[in-house]
C-alpha cells in the first residue's frame, strides 16, 4: 500500500468536530446501531461503547480474523472507549442510570420491548436524564406486527425491495457479499442522532426524543419511485442485470484482457462521445438510438456493438478512447485496486488508525471532510471493558469495588 504524507486526520488534533462535546453511551450490538455511533466520533463527539462482560457481542466474532483479533470489530467500532456492564443485573442497571446523566445520547438496537423487560423502559431512562436522546435502531421499529421480529441485514434488504432489484431473470434476485443494509440504517441512525442535536439546541427546554429508527423503512427510504411507479403505470420494477430499465446504455462490458468495465453514457451528448471512443458514427446517426427513451428500447442490439467493441481491445486501450472523449466509465475496482488507486492515495481516502495488538491497521478516513476541522486520528475498537476505570472512576467507583464487580459478573 502505498504512503501517503500529511493525512487528511492528526493524532494531536483536537476534538473540536461538528459534535465536539456531544456523548453518546452505545450499548448496540453487530453493525447497524453502533455504526451510527462511531460515525458521530468520526464528527468529534465522545462515544463510549458497553458491552457485555463476556464480550458476546457477534460481531467479535464474525469472519476476518488473525492471531484471534477480530479486524471487522477494530474498524467498525473506532474511535470509542470501552466499558462492561450487565445492565440485566439489579446491580448492573443501578449503575447505568448513574450513568445516564452523563450521555447526551443512548444508542440501543435490541429487540423491540427488551429494554423495558430489563426494567429499563423510556420512563426510566428519562427519569434519570430527562434530556437524553435515545435512538433505537431495529429491523421493523417499535410498532407494528413485525415489531419484536429479530433480523440482520440481509433480511432488512430483502423486506425493503432492494434484493429485488439485484441479479437477473436467470439469477433470481441476489445479495451483496457484504451488509450494506446495515450501513444504510447506520447512516440514517447518524443523521437521526444529528437532528436531534440540532433540534435540542434550538429548544433547550424541550425533552430528549424517543427516534424509532426501521432498518428495512430506512433502505425502503432510498427507494423513491418505486411505490409512484407501480400505482400510476402499473410496473413493479425488477432486477436487470448490469443494465438499468430507465437509461442507456448504462452496463458493464468486459475487454479482450478480461477486465470488467461500467460505463454510463445516458445522455444524448454523452452518448455521442461514446460512439466518438468506439469511432461508430453510424450509431449516434441511428434513429434508433436518437434518444435515451429509443435507446432503452432497443438496448440488446446497441450492448452488443458496444460489448464487441470493448472485447475486441485490452482495458488500457479501451480506457486512453474514453478518457480522450470525456465518457465516464469506470474499471470494477476491487480492494486490492482502492489501495493502490492515484486519486484515493491523493485525497488520502485510506488512514492508518493506531491499534495497540497489530501497530496500525488501514480504514476509511472521516466523510464528509469539513473546513476548519481536521479529525483526530482514532484507535480501533476498544477491548472489553478497557476503560471501566475511567469511565466509572468518574462516578466514583474505585479499583477495589470494581474487583468486586468483576468477581459478581456485573462488569
Amino acid at each position: 500500500m502505498p504512503d501517503t504524507n500529511a493525512p487528511p486526520v492528526s493524532p494531536e488534533a483536537p476534538g473540536n468536530g461538528p459534535l465536539a462535546g456531544l456523548r453518546i453511551l452505545d450499548m448496540a450490538t453487530v453493525v447497524a446501531a453502533p455504526f451510527s455511533a462511531t460515525l458521530c466520533a468520526d464528527m468529534g463527539a465522545e462515544v463510549v461503547k458497553l458491552e457485555l462482560p463476556d464480550g458476546s457481542d457477534p460481531l467479535r466474532g464474525l469472519e476476518p480474523v488473525t492471531e484471534e483479533h477480530a479486524l471487522y470489530w477494530k474498524v467498525t467500532n473506532r474511535g470509542k472507549r470501552g466499558i462492561s456492564l450487565d445492565v440485566r443485573t439489579p446491580r448492573g442497571r443501578e449503575i447505568f442510570l448513574r450513568l445516564l446523566p452523563r450521555f447526551d445520547v443512548l444508542v440501543e438496537n435490541f429487540r423491540t420491548g427488551t429494554l423495558a423487560r430489563w426494567g429499563l423502559d423510556l420512563e426510566t431512562l428519562h427519569a434519570a436524564n430527562p434530556r437524553l436522546i435515545v435512538l433505537r435502531l431495529t429491523g421493523f421499529g417499535q410498532t407494528g406486527p413485525d415489531a419484536t421480529r429479530p433480523g440482520f441485514a440481509r433480511i432488512f434488504e430483502a423486506r425493503s425491495g432492494f434484493t429485488n432489484l439485484a441479479g437477473t431473470a436467470q439469477s433470481g434476485p441476489m445479495h451483496m457479499n457484504y451488509p450494506v443494509g446495515d450501513m444504510i440504517a447506520g447512516l440514517f441512525g447518524a443523521f437521526a442522532i444529528a437532528t436531534a442535536v440540532a433540534e435540542q439546541r434550538a429548544r433547550p427546554a424541550q425533552p430528549g426524543p424517543e427516534i424509532d429508527l426501521a432498518a428495512t423503512e430506512a433502505l425502503f427510504r432510498l427507494l423513491d419511485p418505486l411505490a409512484i411507479e407501480y400505482e400510476q403505470l402499473g410496473h413493479v420494477r425488477q432486477r436487470a442485470g448490469n443494465r438499468t430499465t430507465y437509461a442507456a446504455p448504462s452496463n458493464m462490458y468486459r475487454t479482450a484482457d478480461d477486465t470488467w468495465v461500467t460505463v454510463v453514457a445516458s445522455s444524448d451528448a454523452t452518448f455521442r462521445r461514446l460512439t466518438e471512443a468506439m469511432d461508430a458514427p453510424q450509431l449516434a446517426q441511428s434513429p434508433e438510438y436518437a434518444t435515451n427513451a429509443g435507446r432503452v428500447r432497443h438496448i440488446d442490439a446497441l450492448d452488443g456493438c458496444i460489448a464487441e467493441w470493448f472485447a475486441a481491445q485490452p482495458y488500457a486501450a479501451a480506457a486512453a478512447r474514453l478518457e480522450q472523449c470525456q465518457v465516464p466509465f469506470s474499471k470494477v475496482f476491487s480492494i486490492a485496486d482502492i489501495v493502490e488507486d492515484l486519486q484515493m492515495v491523493a485525497r488520502q481516502a485510506i488512514v492508518r488508525l493506531p491499534d495497540a495488538d497489530l501497530g496500525t491497521v488501514p480504514a476509511p478516513c472521516v466523510v464528509p471532510r469539513f473546513s476548519g476541522y481536521a479529525p483526530p486520528l482514532p484507535r480501533t475498537g476498544p477491548d472489553v471493558g478497557e476503560h471501566n476505570a475511567e469511565v466509572y472512576g468518574e462516578l466514583g467507583i474505585g479499583e477495589e469495588e470494581l474487583a468486586r464487580l468483576r468477581g459478581e459478573g456485573v462488569v
